[in-house]
């Protein structure tokens, strides 16, 4: 089963960054165990564009919305056999320290 998880944080981490994992060999456990599909950060919110439409009108704004505190900073696309699975390799990501990893499961065809 395929799930998108999301990397979030917020302006102010949770956590101390001291006691996260590393990165580095968190995707290389991931990729060697076939359970990360792809992966990758995001630029800084500074450089998204939110896209709208109402009343067949194009709105186009700057970065996030500004009443958001959290920010994706990054996914990865998951492989798990179950729920149980994709928890345990999101608990082992850094960003599960210091910020939230929100799981989302693919809907298959």
């Amino acid at each position: 089963m395929k799930y998108m998880m999301l990397v979030c944080t917020d302006t102010e981490p949770d956590r101390n960054p001291d006691a996260a994992p590393d990165i580095e060999q968190w995707v290389a456990e991931r990729d060697a165990k076939g359970q990360r599909v792809t992966g990758s950060r995001f630029a800084p919110a500074s450089a998204a564009t939110t896209v709208r439409v109402r009343d067949d009108e194009l709105l186009l704004s700057d970065g996030p919305f500004a009443e958001t505190k959290e920010v994706i900073v990054g996914f990865d696309l998951l492989e798990c056999a179950d729920l149980d699975e994709a928890i345990e390799v999101a608990r082992a990501h850094p960003m599960a320290y210091r910020g939230r990893i929100e799981l989302r499961p693919l809907m298959e065809d």
